[in-house]
């Protein structure tokens, strides 16, 4: 089926990267190109054209396959097919995608796979604070002390962790926001604070959510949502 024919300012929102205004302002200035001639206001085109804009190819959504998974226990986020519990064989999916970071083999919930390399590296980069949500239960009460150590900074991994949000839930539960992606971070600040893991679930990860996806399920990620998540990470350029 031939793909359908949009307004340029339409095809450039729908792609995450600025809104249908900002579009119209960067074609009225020059700055869009379709199949390397310089666009006007109006033209229309298809995603089997080469939309730039100041020359970076537009990261269309059109075949971006992107699917949100929770992950149980047990399952390794990697595509190394001599692991024989890979997310990837798990999933089965009918074409290869792979997983945007990680969620470590004790750990269950959300994992993003997608089969755009250009996605994954744009929500990687650490330094643009893309939010990460956890549910997490600890062997023992949590304490006021506990709370404010959690979230002020961690010493691990010869560094201190990056301020976060964290809101006990219960008496041995918290609910913890973190905007970098180290390795084991939760355990690994618990475990300073003389605290063990006994349940680690990510419930959010940017504007993606669980909800009441059941383990070991998957499904495609939303129109809207897809929009959403390349909004935000448009300026993930670099």
């Amino acid at each position: 089926m031939p793909s359908e024919n949009v307004r340029i300012n339409k095809h450039i929102s729908d792609s995450g990267f600025c809104s249908r205004r900002e579009a119209d302002r960067a074609i009225e200035e020059g700055r869009v190109t379709i199949d390397g001639a310089v666009a006007s206001v109006g033209m229309h085109v298809s995603d089997d054209n080469d939309v730039r804009v100041d020359g970076k190819q537009l990261n269309s959504n059109a075949g971006t396959i992107l699917i949100a998974v929770n992950k149980p226990k047990g399952i390794v986020c990697t595509t190394e097919s001599d692991e024989k519990d890979n997310i990837v064989d798990f999933i089965g999916y009918r074409e290869r995608i792979y997983p945007i970071g990680r969620l470590d083999k004790d750990s269950e919930g959300l994992i993003l796979m997608t089969n755009n390399g250009d996605l994954v590296n744009r929500m990687m980069r650490s330094r643009y604070d893309h939010e990460k949500e956890y549910i997490v239960t600890v062997h023992k009460q949590i304490t006021k002390a506990f709370i404010e150590k959690m979230g002020s900074g961690v010493p691990i991994l010869d560094t201190v962790t990056k301020p976060c949000f964290l809101e006990r839930t219960g008496g041995k539960k918290f609910r913890i926001i973190l905007t970098q992606g180290m390795n084991r971070q939760i355990r690994r600040m618990c475990e300073h604070l003389n605290y063990e893991v006994v349940s680690l679930k990510r419930i959010r990860i940017m504007n993606i959510e669980l909800g009441d996806l059941k383990e070991g399920e998957y499904r495609s990620v939303s129109k809207q949502e897809r929009k959403t998540l390349f909004e935000m990470i448009k300026d993930s350029n670099e």
